[in-house]
Formats: structure tokens, sequence, C-alpha cells
């Protein structure tokens, strides 16, 4: 009998068995954790900051919310969530488990640890319950999931009825000039800072290749609706540099 042919996916411009995605994405995140945030900084020029606060005003947290941040990392959207809603709690969930291990370590999360879990757990076998969360954020972590369908199932499932689900991701610009200009600045710039701050070029050559293989905004938005959410629609930020895409489960 033909042995069957195992599914491959990319991991960046690279084709790969889908068995072998995540150990290689959390290869990739265990290597640049600790200077993440830095990084975050330097190759966005700051304006992941800007994007993430658009993110909580669209999402308009409120007292008393439960959040599950998927692929949360350091805790970056919880600890914003909080600090909006004023009370509540906050579930960072992520594959890796030395991302969440910096999360824990900044000065946020020692004031808010009431208000926190930390947990290791996959986006697309998230280890909860259903209807057990009032509001799903996955924040530049969903172009990294090996099936991002299955973790927009998953989002649905775990959220209560009348919850929200609210992705922030790079995304495409309209305007191909502007994209090409885009494309130069980032295969030939953010490798190079990546070299620079955080010693190791090649993960940030994969982050850079996976934001053009995510799909575009329409593109990604039939597939918040395929998951099952109502009430779906997007925003661009920077003219398309990244786009929040909101939906409810009804």
């Amino acid at each position: 009998m033909a042995k069957a042919e195992q599914p491959t996916t990319h991991f960046g411009n690279e084709t790969v068995p889908e068995s072998e995605k995540a150990g290689r994405v959390q290869g990739v995140f265990t290597s640049v954790a600790s200077k993440y945030d830095v990084m975050n900084d330097v190759m966005s020029v700051g304006i992941h900051r800007i994007w993430k606060e658009a993110m909580m005003d669209w999402l308009a947290p409120r007292g008393g919310q439960q959040l599950l941040d998927v692929a949360g990392g350091t805790g970056d959207i919880s600890f914003k969530f909080l600090g909006r809603a004023g009370h509540g709690h906050a579930t960072v969930c992520d594959i890796t488990e030395s991302m969440l291990v910096e999360g824990r370590k900044r000065a946020e999360a020692e004031s808010m640890s009431d208000s926190l879990d930390w947990v290791v757990g996959d986006a697309m076998a998230l280890p909860f319950p259903d209807n057990s969360f009032d509001v799903y954020t996955i924040s530049f972590g969903i172009r990294n999931v090996t099936r991002p369908q299955e973790a927009l199932n998953e989002a649905y499932r775990v959220l209560r009825p009348g919850g929200r689900l609210m992705v922030l991701e790079f995304s495409q610009l309209p305007n191909p000039m502007m994209q090409k200009a885009y494309d130069l600045y980032s295969f030939n710039v953010i490798p190079q800072m990546g070299k620079m701050i955080a010693n190791d070029r090649d993960s940030y050559q994969y982050l850079v290749e996976s934001i053009r293989k995510f799909p575009d905004q329409d593109t990604f938005l039939g597939m918040v609706k395929q998951a099952g959410f109502h009430n779906a629609s997007y925003r661009n930020l920077t003219m398309g540099v990244a786009a929040l895409h909101s939906g409810w489960k009804i």
C-alpha cells in the first residue's frame, strides 16, 4: 500500500510538513524571547504600541470580564486589557514557555498577579472548557499557527455566547507601490536588526516571510465568519500594515 502523503504548510518561504511547524515556531520564539519586546519597539519604531491601544479602544474592556490572550507571550495585551477594565481576569496562553517566563518578569505582572494566569497551550487545541471566556485576543500570533482556521474554531468554542474575538495581525497594503516599499524595508532592514539586537537574523527573516504568507484582510475576514462569528469586520491600521479583525459569538 502506498504511504499517505503528509500534509505540508509554510514556514516562512519554506515548505515543511505540518507536524514540524509548531516545533519550529517554538524554536524561533524561544530564541528571541529575551529580546522580543525590545525588537517590537525597534522594528515598528514604537507603532505597535499605538496599534495595541487602537485594539483596546475598539475592544472597550469592561470590569469583571474574563480574557483569554492566545499567543500572548510576554503579556502586553493582557496588561493593557486589565488596565482598561479596572478589574477582571486575564489568562495568557502561549505555546512557548520561555515567552511566558519573560512576561512574568515584567513589573506589570507583579502588580497584577492576582488577576493573571500563565498557561502553556496550543491555539489549535486550547486546554480550556467550552464557553469559558468573555473575550479572546490574539496579537501578531495567528500567522504562526499551523492551521489558523482551527485556531479560530477553537476561539469560537471557548468563548461564551456574547463573547468577542479580536485579532491584531500584520496585513497587506492595498497600494502595490507602498507594499513594494514596505517589503524592501521588511526584508532588508528587519533581519539585520534581529542580527544586531537579538543576535538572531534567521528568526527575524522567518517573521518577515510569515507576514507575506498570511491571507489579506478580506480573505481572513472570510475565515473569521467560517468559524461561526457574527458581525465580523476589520479595520486597517497604518494604511494596512496591520489590521484588526473583530467578531462576536451570538
